[in-house]
């Protein structure tokens, strides 16, 4: 009677026209199940909000099993709810989505069911419409939310909702979950017939299978056709873990001949597992199986079973070039679970051992396994070792563009702040000697936003101006040198290299007489500015110069060079000169940067002997295209 009572008075004060129609009296109280205030208006009372279908379907006697789906032809269901009026729209929704369940059309069921919710948030609280929501879920595959929809507590010993719970859990590998759903979901699985019944039996036998239980699996099993191909895929495996291989095969054959394309992948998985796991399966074999199956399969479950299983193939042949392909994919593409760490872990360390100085592995393979695999390098201090040695490797065999790049994605990837200083001086150093200056550009102006000490920023701009000269803009690195200690050794170092002899006649950096010997760089930089005054014929500087250095080079092997050229212009000759610098020492006033500055001379001879020989191939594998200014 009360209930008979709520749904009139909802019914009545819901409904406009019913209303408007019932006479009222001023200052009439409203009456509902929550306490309400005393209106003035009586039209007012469409405001208040009162239950609605909610109440009425939280009332209804609870879902135990299948008979409540009943299926119902669209047109019917349609024309229901176009018929329906505010107060029984609801009803007609809930019917249609309760035929589309019926008829396994989740996700349609899913849109009316939303629709419902958002007329009546209240819905979203009553067990019925959670069921049928984790329901309509299951069937999406969006078992994680079904889990959620089917969690109420009213729905914890439910049948039809243990059901639900079965299946969503068994596809989220939530296995000894799945299993203790059975009992509590068995009324309503049994309430089934064919397919349906069948979908949730396939559920809770591979639960079980996957659990370690293959004889449940097999007991699930029993009543299903011995031409089903699903089953036969769950037969097969059982039967391989109770040690029963030639009853296995054949199952698993039985899948192979008449399954879906996912299920003939799926049972030759199944096959190697079982083979393999037995002993019974020659490695080499296995895995060229599973090479095949990789090109015609990607994703989902099958592929991680294979992909774990050409690890286990590749660690026991000690094939570390397969087992990083293989561990690889599987950490990259595939949840691991509680194994992730582990598995990187020996990932990181199979990595190590190819890049290890002792390892047979060629130094160029090494660098481009480790380039194909670095998002799997050990983090921090560990990891920015192993680089750097493989790039001092590289850089030892000339290999300069390896190093660089492998030191580029170290530097943009992983150093931070004030840590990209230093980095960003040697990647950039790399690039020079590569031959590559536009990339010794690009990673200083990438580097340039942090604040770095002063004797940081000096050397960014020496390496800077070495790559502006390489590209032919002279004139600009010369500028950048402006300020920068020893910026006059390298900017003498660049005008001798294009035989600016004016630029060299005018420098300031000389060595100060002393009563000693000279060191060689000291000779280096009295002879090159002989040179240059000689090559201008300024004979009173010369003499000046003679005069200044003749006891430092006495006894010197550059001696006779300095007499040469500081002596009468008149007495030289191009082959004298060519001469005398020739027996100029090799070191060089630039200290760290002559390797540099050299690197592009080298570059800039092998471009000239390309022009003058077209059709020869580059003697320089670093040797690159000239950088346009």
């Amino acid at each position: 009677m009360r209930l008979l009572l709520a749904v009139t008075a909802s019914l009545t004060l819901t409904h406009p026209a019913m209303a408007e129609d019932r006479p009222s009296a001023p200052n009439e109280p409203v009456l509902s199940d929550r306490t309400a205030p005393v209106l003035a208006d009586p039209r007012s009372v469409q405001a208040v909000r009162l239950p609605g279908f909610a109440f009425l379907l939280a009332n209804e006697a609870p879902i135990r099993d299948a008979s409540y789906w009943q299926p119902m032809s669209d047109d019917d269901a349609w024309k229901a709810i176009a018929r329906s009026t505010k107060a029984s729209r609801q009803s007609a929704r809930w019917r249609f989505a309760r035929s589309l369940l019926g008829q396994d059309r989740s996700a349609e069921a899913y849109g009316v069911l939303a629709a419902m919710v958002q007329d009546d948030p209240d819905l979203a609280l009553v067990p019925a419409h959670r069921l049928a929501l984790g329901a309509a879920l299951v069937g999406m595959g969006r078992h994680e939310e079904a889990l959620d929809a089917l969690s109420a507590i009213q729905l914890a010993q439910n049948p039809e909702a243990c059901a639900w719970r079965l299946r969503a859990m068994a596809a989220a590998n939530l296995n000894a979950g799945a299993m203790a759903q059975w009992s509590c979901a068995r009324p309503a699985i049994a309430s089934r017939t064919g397919k349906k019944r069948a979908s949730f039996l396939l559920a809770a036998a591979d639960a079980a299978l996957a659990a370690n239980m293959p004889h449940r699996a097999l007991s699930l099993l029993s009543g299903m056709p011995q031409a089903d191909p699903h089953a036969n895929l769950i037969r097969g495996r059982a039967l391989f873990q109770l040690g029963k291989d030639q009853d296995g095969r054949l199952m698993l054959t039985r899948a192979v001949n008449n399954g879906t394309p996912e299920q003939r992948v799926d049972a030759r998985v199944s096959l190697l597992e079982g083979l393999v796991a037995h002993g019974k399966a020659k490695p080499q074999e296995a895995s060229a199986e599973l090479d095949r199956i990789a090109y015609s399969w990607r994703g989902g479950s099958i592929e991680r079973r294979a992909l774990v299983l050409r690890l286990n193939l590749a660690e026991a042949r000690n094939d570390d070039r397969a087992a990083l392909a293989a561990g690889a994919a599987l950490f990259r593409y595939h949840p691991v679970g509680q194994n992730s760490t582990t598995l990187l872990a020996a990932l990181q360390e199979r990595l190590g051992s190819i890049l290890s100085a002792k390892s047979k592995v060629a130094l160029p393979e090494a660098a481009g396994l480790f380039w194909q695999y670095r998002d799997l390098s050990p983090s921090g201090a560990g990891g920015d070792f192993l680089v750097s040695e493989l790039a001092n490797r590289l850089q030892a065999v000339r290999l300069y563009d390896r190093a660089a790049e492998l030191l580029d994605y170290q530097l943009m990837a992983r150093a931070k702040d004030i840590a990209q200083g230093p980095l960003s001086v040697r990647v950039a150093s790399l690039y020079i000697l590569a031959g590559r200056p536009e990339d010794t550009m690009r990673v200083l102006r990438k580097t340039d936003g942090n604040l770095y000490p002063d004797t940081m920023i000096w050397a960014r701009l020496r390496v800077e101006a070495v790559a502006l000269n390489q590209l032919g803009r002279t004139d600009e690195a010369l500028a950048v040198l402006g300020g920068v200690p020893d910026g006059g050794a390298i900017r003498d170092e660049i005008e001798w290299g294009r035989r600016n002899w004016q630029a060299l006649a005018k420098s300031g950096s000389q060595a100060a007489p002393r009563g000693g010997r000279l060191s060689e760089v000291e000779q280096t930089i009295i002879l090159r500015r002989a040179v240059a005054l000689a090559m201008l014929g300024q004979e009173v500087e010369l003499t000046k110069l003679r005069a200044r250095f003749a006891r430092g080079f006495a006894g010197q092997s550059t001696a006779a060079a300095f007499e040469l050229l500081t002596g009468p212009v008149e007495a030289l000759d191009p082959g004298s000169v060519t001469r005398a610098m020739a027996a100029i020492p090799a070191a060089s006033p630039a200290g760290d940067m002559a390797a540099l500055l050299a690197a592009e001379v080298q570059i800039a001879d092998q471009q000239a002997a390309d022009k003058r020989a077209p059709g020869k191939a580059t003697s320089n594998p670093q040797a690159k295209k000239p950088a346009k200014s």
